[in-house]
């Protein structure tokens, strides 16, 4: 299995089509998510891959770089693309519905964090200034987002609700890949301690 740098790459076509968007402001119009996309159903995916600010763009390029390549490792560029994509596009279907426009990858990496959820509950992340495992990181972000369905702030937190849903979903699928990958669970092989990688992580971390 090949580490293709996917999470990266969706990035790098962000900030793309982010400085495109500061040249030519009609295109935001062309491709953001609203009523139109009914009928001009591009609109659920092209509306991923546009951002309203900055700071928009680096909040969400962080979050995809970081949790998006560790998905990647654990279950490989197809599948995390699989999430990426389904996850942006399902949670796009569910947000046309409540806001009067949206946009920003922000689904799609929901459901990133909602598969990792699944995947490796117990894989410490940092969030909120904090080191958490990722199921109470997601937790947190959760909450978050229930609070602000009824305190808007601009964010389009149905959306980030629907995304994570739908991740947690994907995880489960493909849960049973990551484990048969790392072995994982696996009651019928032996533990060997090997020797040799004692002596090397005695000599790592006890020096």
């Amino acid at each position: 299995m090949k580490f293709r740098f996917y999470a990266l790459q969706i990035t790098i076509l962000c900030l793309l089509v982010f400085i495109v968007q500061l040249i030519i402001p009609r295109l935001t119009d062309l491709f953001i998510l609203d009523s139109r996309a009914y009928h001009e159903i591009w609109r659920f995916l092209t509306s991923i891959f546009l951002h309203a600010s900055v700071a928009h763009l680096l909040y969400n390029a962080f979050a995809l770089v970081l949790f998006g390549s560790i998905l990647e490792l654990m279950i490989g560029g197809k599948r995390f693309l699989a999430v990426f994509f389904i996850s942006g596009i399902l949670a796009n279907l569910v947000a046309v519905n409540f806001y009067s426009s949206s946009l920003g990858a922000s689904g799609a990496i929901y459901g990133v964090l909602g598969a990792l959820i699944l995947i490796r509950p117990f894989l410490f992340v940092w969030a909120f200034g904090l080191p958490m495992p990722m199921i109470v990181a997601g937790a947190l972000w959760v909450t978050g987002d229930i609070i602000g369905i009824f305190a808007p702030s601009g964010v389009a937190n149905i959306a980030h609700l629907a995304g994570i849903f739908i991740g947690l979903i994907l995880g489960a699928f493909f849960r049973p890949y990551y484990k048969k990958l790392f072995g994982e669970g696996d009651k019928s092989r032996p533990f060997i301690l090997d020797e040799d990688r004692v002596r090397a992580w005695e000599d790592y971390y006890l020096r």
